[in-house]
């Protein structure tokens, strides 16, 4: 668990989510419109799209543990070039590989859930891992003002949070085991087979069909899920200093409190869906981010502003966890990594698609307000998506 935190924390705490903070800076010193915002941000969706197919491939040719380990170096040695350059094409090429990265860190991680955990428990073990995500949030927000005020501007946060990702990544390298012993690893499989065949299944042959339907089930809600918080999280600061006239370090610690709420999201409710059932789950996250989104709207009151962090925060890293679990749940040890890496895929053109069509979109409207609304009302077709699980798995 402490080892799946530090991975989660430098691919995508630090790798993807730090980049809100980075973005206002950048812009104003090297000129980017709206829409090459977006663009940056999409290029590392593209490259964390290129590779989440692969990542199942990796893991059974040189393991987990070392897999994770190359990848987070990727992110860390990509950010600290970003930090060195002030070309726009190099930096979105350095952030195309920080997606790499963070997609062959990422995936592997979470699929080793279903090989480490018993079903009873992978929503709240799933939940304390994603807790990584809040903490790099909570940093990025706190260290990014600090360090854009000392005279070297964005470029030194870029070098700092490199760093960091590097030695997150020799944590991860020291710790992460593949495996649990032969015992342990026979009382998970035979617990995972009590709860559904798909264990049994696998050692005969494919599953039967109606489960592809399932794995493309949650593959929409993924994508729904990819397309909207990643419209939230790329370009919040950003609204709030460009549209509400926050200075840096007020839009910073913001962010930090959206950091510090989402530290519970993933606990809390990866137990809700242990023992609600991950139907349940996912139908009340996605009614709270669409609350979210719609609150973040620039002409609406500042009290609906705080309205909108409380409701992200406390939800914002439920959903990969619960659909971690989900997928563990009905792939079985053997197939985690592989149909993760699927759904994962199809939630990463959900974030490939998300700021590029709200960068647009507020290039054309010139600002937010509709970006935040569209996502709001995608939230609520995932809430539908969800409703209409064909099975409501507990652990």
């Amino acid at each position: 668990m402490f080892s799946g935190t530090c991975a989660l924390f430098a691919s995508l705490g630090i790798g993807r989510f730090a980049l809100g903070m980075l973005l206002p800076a950048m812009g104003v010193e090297l000129q980017l419109s709206y829409a090459q915002m977006g663009i940056i941000s999409t290029l590392n969706f593209c490259g964390y799209l290129s590779a989440v197919l692969l990542c199942g491939y990796f893991s059974r040719i040189c393991g987990t543990r070392l897999l994770v380990f190359i990848a987070l170096t990727m992110v860390g040695g990509s950010m600290l070039l970003i930090g060195s350059v002030e070309n726009l094409w190099l930096i979105m090429g350095l952030y195309f590989v920080t997606g790499v990265g963070s997609a062959l860190s990422n995936v592997p991680i979470m699929a080793l859930l279903a090989v480490w955990f018993k079903p009873l428990y992978r929503g709240r073990v799933a939940g304390v891992m994603v807790m990584g995500n809040g903490l790099g949030i909570v940093m990025s927000g706190y260290l990014v003002p600090v360090l854009n005020n000392c005279g070297y501007g964005w470029q030194l946060s870029w070098l700092c949070l490199g760093g960091i990702a590097l030695i997150a990544a020799l944590c991860s390298g020291l710790l992460l085991r593949n495996e649990p012993e032969p015992e342990l690893a026979e009382q998970i499989l035979a617990a995972s087979m009590v709860q559904h065949s798909v264990a049994h299944q696998e050692s005969i042959g494919e599953p039967p069909p109606w489960y592809r339907k399932i794995y493309l089930h949650c593959g929409a809600i993924y994508f729904l899920f990819g397309f909207t918080y990643v419209i939230y999280v790329t370009f919040l600061v950003t609204s709030l200093v460009q549209e509400r006239g926050m200075i840096e370090q007020s839009a910073g610690v913001i962010w930090s409190w959206v950091g510090l709420l989402s530290l519970v999201s993933g606990p809390l409710f990866g137990y809700v869906s242990d023992r609600f059932g991950r139907r349940n789950a996912l139908m009340a996250v996605f009614s709270i981010q669409s609350v979210a989104y719609l609150f973040a709207i620039s002409g609406l009151p500042l009290y609906a502003l705080y309205g909108s962090v409380f409701c992200f925060g406390i939800v914002a890293w439920s959903i990969p966890s619960i659909m971690a679990a989900l997928v563990g749940d009905i792939a079985g040890p053997a197939r985690a990594a592989t149909i993760f890496g699927f759904v994962t895929f199809v939630f990463g053109i959900g974030q490939i698609s998300g700021p590029y069509c709200a960068g647009l979109l507020a290039e054309h409207t010139g600002g937010f307000t509709m970006s935040f609304l569209m996502a709001s009302l995608l939230a609520i077709a995932a809430v539908v998506l969800s409703a209409r699980l064909p099975i409501q798995m507990k652990g």
